[in-house]
C-alpha cells in the first residue's frame, strides 16, 4: 500500500471511531471523558481556523477568541431577551409577525429587583396568551452571522497592517470588547455572566432512547458535527485557488498583488470565514457549559489556542486540530499529583510548566510543529523517486 493512503484511511477510521465512541465507552468516568471530547472539539475548531488565518494567510491575529465570544454572547442575548407571544404586551419593544409578536425584553441588570416588562405585562395579558422562547438554533445562527460581520469589519480595518501592528490592533480589539461586555452590566450582567439554555432544552429521543437536556450525548454530536464541517470547508478551501492566493499573501503581498491577486478580497474573506467558524464554536459551546462570562476573552485563552496550533503545526489545518485535541487531553490528564519521596508534586501547576517547555522546544527545534512533519512524511511519499525518474526519462540536451 502506498503510504500516502495511510493518513486518509486513519482519518476515516478516526471519524468512524468518534461517531461510535459514546456507545462503546462504558467506564465510570464516562461523563468526564465526554466533557473532555466536547471541549477538545471546541479548541480544535479554534486552533485549526486560526491556523488558516495565521499559518496559511499570514494574518497573526489575537482576536480569534473575541470572535468566539461574539458568537456566544449573541446566542446568550438572544436567549435571554427574545420571546414570542400570541398577544401584544403594549409595554415591551415588540414587532408583529403574522399572528405573533416578537418581544424584546428590557434589561434589568444583576442586582436590580425590578421586573422586566414581560413580567409586568403578564398581569394584564389576555387569558390563554402563549409565551414561548424561539428555537435556540436561531440564536446560534445569529451568533455565526455576527461573527462574520465583525470579521468583515476587522478584515477591512487591518488591510494595511502587518506583523506586530496587526497583533497589537487585534489585542486592542479583544480587550475593548472584553471591557465593553464587563461594563454593560445592565445588558450582559458583567462578570456574573449570561446563562444559556442547553442545546436541547426538552431533551431528545433517538432510536427509542430518551436523553435528558443535561446528557452529554447531544452536545458531543453537535460539536463533532461542527468540527467535521469546519474541517471539510477549510480543507476544501485550501485545495483551491483560495488556498493558493492566501499563501501568496503570506509570502509577499506586493508580489501577489503584482501577479493579479486581489489582496483586499482575500484578506477580508479569510478573516470573515475564520471569524464565523470561531463564532459558531462559541455559540454551541456556550449553550453546552450553560454560562458565558468576559473571562473567556482573557489573553491566556488566546495564547492557549495559538500554542495548540503551533505545537500541532501552524501551516497544517489537520495537524493544528490534532494538536489541540492531544494537548487538551494531556493538560487534563496531567492534573494527577504524585510524590517523590517527601516532596508532593502538584501537577495542577507543573503541568503548565511542562506545556510551556514543550512549546519552547517546538519553536526552537520544530518550527513546523510536531505533528505536521509526520503528516508530510506520508503525503510526500514517492515524490523524490518520481522526480528522479522524470529527470532520467527527460531527453538529454543535444540528443538526437
Amino acid at each position: 500500500m502506498n503510504r500516502q493512503w495511510i493518513p486518509r484511511i486513519a482519518g476515516i477510521l478516526a471519524v468512524v471511531l468518534l461517531f461510535i465512541f459514546p456507545f462503546i465507552y462504558g467506564r465510570a468516568d464516562y461523563d468526564f471523558i465526554m466533557h473532555l471530547w466536547i471541549t477538545a472539539f471546541f479548541f480544535a475548531i479554534l486552533a485549526s481556523s486560526w491556523s488558516l488565518l495565521a499559518g496559511y494567510a499570514g494574518q497573526f491575529s489575537f482576536a480569534h477568541m473575541a470572535f468566539m465570544a461574539i458568537g456566544a454572547y449573541t446566542a446568550a442575548l438572544y436567549g435571554n431577551y427574545i420571546r414570542i407571544l400570541s398577544a401584544p404586551t403594549n409595554l415591551c419593544t415588540e414587532y408583529q409577525i403574522g399572528g405573533r409578536w416578537l418581544v424584546i425584553l428590557n434589561p434589568v441588570g444583576v442586582t436590580s429587583s425590578a421586573k422586566d416588562c414581560l413580567e409586568i405585562a403578564k398581569e394584564s395579558l389576555p387569558v390563554g396568551t402563549i409565551i414561548s422562547q424561539p428555537s435556540i438554533w436561531w440564536g446560534v445562527l445569529g451568533g455565526v452571522l455576527m461573527g462574520g460581520i465583525f470579521g468583515l469589519l476587522v478584515g477591512y480595518l487591518v488591510l494595511r497592517l502587518r506583523s506586530t501592528y496587526l497583533a497589537l490592533f487585534t489585542i486592542g480589539f479583544a480587550e475593548i470588547l472584553r471591557a465593553a461586555i464587563s461594563a454593560e452590566i445592565a445588558i450582559t450582567q458583567g462578570q456574573a455572566g449570561l446563562e444559556l439554555l442547553p442545546l436541547f432544552p426538552r431533551g431528545l429521543t433517538l432510536f427509542g432512547n430518551t436523553y435528558s437536556s443535561t446528557d452529554k450525548l447531544m452536545p458531543y454530536y453537535a460539536m463533532l458535527f461542527l468540527f467535521l464541517l469546519c474541517m471539510a470547508i477549510m480543507l476544501r478551501l485550501t485545495g483551491t485557488r483560495f488556498g493558493l492566493f492566501i499563501r501568496a499573501l503570506r509570502e509577499d503581498e506586493e508580489a501577489a498583488a503584482a501577479l493579479g491577486v486581489n489582496v483586499v478580497r482575500y484578506k477580508v474573506m479569510v478573516f470573515t470565514i475564520t471569524a464565523m467558524m470561531a463564532a459558531a464554536a462559541g455559540a454551541i459551546f456556550g449553550h453546552y457549559i450553560g454560562i458565558i462570562t468576559p473571562n473567556i476573552l482573557l489573553i491566556l485563552q488566546m495564547s492557549l489556542v495559538i500554542a495548540m496550533a503551533v505545537i500541532g503545526g501552524l501551516e497544517s489545518i489537520v495537524a493544528s486540530a490534532i494538536g489541540a485535541i492531544i494537548i487538551l487531553f494531556m493538560l487534563e490528564l496531567l492534573r494527577n499529583s504524585f510524590d517523590i519521596g517527601p516532596v508532593r508534586v502538584d501537577m495542577t501547576l507543573w503541568r503548565l510548566v511542562f506545556f510551556g517547555a514543550v512549546l519552547m522546544l517546538t519553536l526552537r527545534f520544530r518550527r513546523n510543529g510536531l505533528i505536521a512533519p509526520i503528516l508530510d512524511w506520508f503525503n510526500r511519499a514517492g515524490v523524490a523517486e518520481e522526480t528522479v525518474a522524470k529527470r532520467q526519462a527527460a531527453p538529454t540536451e543535444g540528443s538526437d
